[in-house]
């Protein structure tokens, strides 16, 4: 018998300055068994720092990611089923990147453990081509600090201002500053 997911649930209020936008949004995420907390909040992270300001060309939404190898982690489509932007974390390789690509017209993925330049190093050319592809790493230690805020029942604040992430359960919290690894439109 396979182990199911463990499902946590968030409550985050956003209030992101460098966007403009801002609001509450509940969420249920599943811990697949393979998964670990780090990478939990990392997606809830993704979530944050993508959210569109409203809903006119479609919401963001998690996916199926680990659990569905066609699916990103979270993926916004507009009201025609057309895939606006597929939004991936972890380390995937180059083809996973470069089908994400094809089928988005923007990708973005969070890398965020310590083996993430090594990862990056390994790709970097092979990812030239990919202009709808930004890549960021999240730094090890900031993520590990997210992922000791990890419960089952979560209410959180994220605060962005000047690419400064602050994340706050009440009791802590903890500044994420995302390095830009790479930019494909710029």
């Amino acid at each position: 018998m396979a182990i199911k997911a463990t499902i946590y649930k968030a409550h985050l209020q956003i209030a992101d300055m460098d966007r403009n936008v801002y609001g509450d949004h509940l969420l249920t995420l599943p811990l697949q068994p393979s998964e670990t907390e780090e990478r939990l909040m990392a997606r809830l992270l993704a979530f944050a720092l993508n959210v569109p300001a409203d809903e006119h060309q479609g919401a963001l939404l998690l996916a199926r990611g680990m659990a569905d190898a066609d699916e990103p982690d979270l993926w916004q489509k507009d009201l025609s089923d057309q895939l606006l932007h597929w939004v991936e974390v972890g380390q995937p390789e180059e083809r996973r990147l470069a089908k994400a690509c094809g089928r988005a017209r923007r990708v973005t993925l969070y890398c965020y453990s310590n083996s993430a330049p090594i990862w990056y190093a390994g790709i970097a050319n092979k990812i030239s081509r990919l202009r709808n592809l930004d890549i960021w790493q999240l730094p090890s230690e900031q993520s590990q600090a997210l992922a000791a805020m990890a419960q089952r029942s979560m209410q959180l604040q994220v605060s962005i201002q000047d690419g400064h992430v602050y994340v706050s359960d009440g009791k802590h919290t903890v500044e994420v500053l995302p390095q830009a690894l790479w930019r494909g439109g710029d």
